[in-house]
């Protein structure tokens, strides 16, 4: 089988499509055939070699994928099916574990099905889990036109939030507005937005996929037990630190969002994560916005795109 390869960590410019072994699933894999790809940040941090999992070279890249199934525990040959792990799924072929496979609705595409399940398994577990989201709430988005921004707001929408959108162009303000933000507002600024928007009283919920210059208002933003969940450090200017007299005097949190290593050590946590979103998918309102597209052989331009910002929403390649 064909699998898009890293031979040594030295970036997206050097990855190879290359003839491999066919994967031998365990007695709880499911074996897919593959059909699309999400392009993800864990695998631009792994063709460089800066990424936490450090896999001995040759490897396969390929965090998200969707496809059919041909063999496996729990799924009929043919289903169309969703699934996620840590690497390896950028193949014509991949066995996953059972865990983290996921019948995939019919009301969606394989493309939307990889832009799936990381993004708003992610988003998921942020406002569910660790955020406490309740209808009614006011959920703050940075990086709104973003994969995980997206996702966020989709969901957030699922369990009945109001969401507000915070973008750094009019453009990707429509990339959030399409995905369902109920208002958008531009980085320069936000916090006064903000404050306009909710009648000085703030949000409940940030969900801060930026970090860096923005922390600090996004503190600012938040109303009385309110929850600022960090998700990542986009911007790249350093980790922000938290006064935490601020916690304090407004009775506010500041929350990690550590998605994978909550789940993937949990068994069956995130099939009970998936079941959460089935409903909202079926409704509507979760449906993945896909920025590009590209051919298998270009994994390392569209993850290039990726790293320049060139694209919104999620990027997914094509893998027959």
């Amino acid at each position: 089988m064909r699998a898009l390869q890293v031979l040594e960590p030295t970036g997206p410019e050097h990855l190879q499509v290359r003839e491999v072994a066919d994967p031998t699933p365990g007695p709880d894999d499911v074996l897919v055939e593959v059909h699309a790809v999400g392009v993800s940040f864990p695998d631009l941090l792994l063709s460089r070699g800066e990424y936490q999992l450090k896999p001995e070279p040759p490897f396969s890249l390929g965090v998200d994928f969707a496809g059919t199934v041909v063999s496996g525990p729990g799924f009929a040959p043919g289903q169309r099916v969703a699934g996620v792990g840590p690497y390896g799924n950028a193949a014509e072929l991949t066995a996953c574990h059972r865990d983290s496979v996921f019948p995939l609705p019919d009301a969606l595409s394989f493309d939307e099905g990889a832009a799936l399940p990381m993004n708003y398994l992610t988003a998921q577990f942020a406002l569910a889990e660790r955020g406490a989201v309740r209808a009614g709430e006011t959920v703050l988005v940075h990086g709104a036109a973003g994969g995980v921004g997206t996702a966020t707001i989709q969901v957030a929408k699922g369990y009945g939030a109001r969401t507000i959108a915070v973008v750094s162009t009019e453009a990707k303000g429509e990339v959030a507005r399409a995905a369902g933000a109920d208002d958008v507002v531009l980085l320069d600024g936000f916090k006064d937005s903000v404050a306009a928007l909710t009648g000085g009283r703030g949000v409940d919920i940030v969900v801060d996929v930026v970090g860096g210059d923005v922390f600090t208002d996004s503190l600012r933003s938040l109303a009385t037990q309110g929850r600022l969940l960090v998700v990542g450090f986009a911007a790249g200017q350093g980790i922000p630190e938290v006064k935490v007299n601020r916690l304090l005097l407004n009775n506010v949190d500041v929350r990690g969002v550590g998605w994978g290593a909550y789940a993937m050590v949990r068994p069956g946590y995130m099939q009970e994560q998936w079941q959460a979103l089935v409903p909202m998918i079926e409704s509507g309102v979760v449906k993945p916005p896909i920025g590009a597209t590209y051919a298998f052989d270009e994994f390392g331009r569209a993850l290039l795109d990726m790293d320049a910002r060139k694209t919104l929403g999620k990027s997914v390649v094509r893998v027959r």
